[in-house]
Formats: C-alpha cells, sequence, structure tokens
C-alpha cells in the first residue's frame, strides 16, 4: 500500500519524514503544497477529524508575521481560509495512511501508527 505524504518538500520535518519512510521501505508519494496547493474539502475533511487547531502551524514563520488582531481570537474558518490562502501555515509533514491522518513527525509516532513499532 502506498500512502501521500503532504508537506513542503523544503521543509526539514518533511525531509525527516520521507527519509524515515524510504529507510523503513514504506511506499510513498509526495504531495507538495508549494507545487500542487491544497483543496478546500480536504483541508476540512481533515480539520473534522484532526481539529483545526492540530492543523494550524502556529509556530512557523508566516503565521508569526500576520497581525496580531489575525492571529486573537482565530476559529475554524479563519484559520481554515489561512491555511488554504498560504498552505505552509497547515502543520508539516500530514501523512495520509487512507483511513487516517498523522500530523507531524517523530519516530515512534510513525513506527506506531504503521505498526512497527520496536523500529523508531
Amino acid at each position: 500500500m502506498s500512502f501521500t505524504l503532504y508537506g513542503i518538500k523544503s521543509c526539514d520535518t518533511v525531509r525527516k519524514a520521507r527519509t524515515w519512510l524510504d529507510d523503513h521501505g514504506i511506499g510513498f508519494a509526495v504531495h507538495d503544497y508549494k507545487v500542487a496547493g491544497i483543496d478546500h474539502d480536504r483541508l476540512v475533511r481533515w480539520s473534522d477529524e484532526l481539529g483545526w487547531e492540530a492543523l494550524l502551524n502556529r509556530a512557523g514563520t508566516t503565521f508569526r508575521k500576520l497581525p496580531e488582531a489575525d492571529r486573537a481570537g482565530i476559529d475554524r474558518d479563519a484559520a481554515l481560509a489561512l491555511m488554504l490562502a498560504q498552505p505552509s501555515m497547515i502543520k508539516r509533514p500530514v501523512l495520509d495512511l487512507g483511513n487516517r491522518r498523522v500530523v507531524g513527525f517523530k519516530h515512534d509516532l510513525y513506527a506506531r501508527e504503521l505498526g512497527l513499532s520496536g523500529q523508531g
């Protein structure tokens, strides 16, 4: 089975996830937001599944550069609009396993989610 890794190819965390998946023989395709963007319906489904708070990259430069008024009191609709307009605001990577998604990258998280416990 092949999975999809969503993110930005130049992102260090995405590179670490790609290396880990390659090293463990996990097949995957890469969806680069900078090249292919992200569609509204997919982002809404992810938000319903994971919560918009888990998807919004508040630590990133793009979010931190927003005016304070735009950052304060942000809600789901505002967060989705921001992520659609500037996909670099989506926490990276998002690994689509078909029946569920995993946000971010940690060796142990991927090992557990892919049933490779003990192979972090």
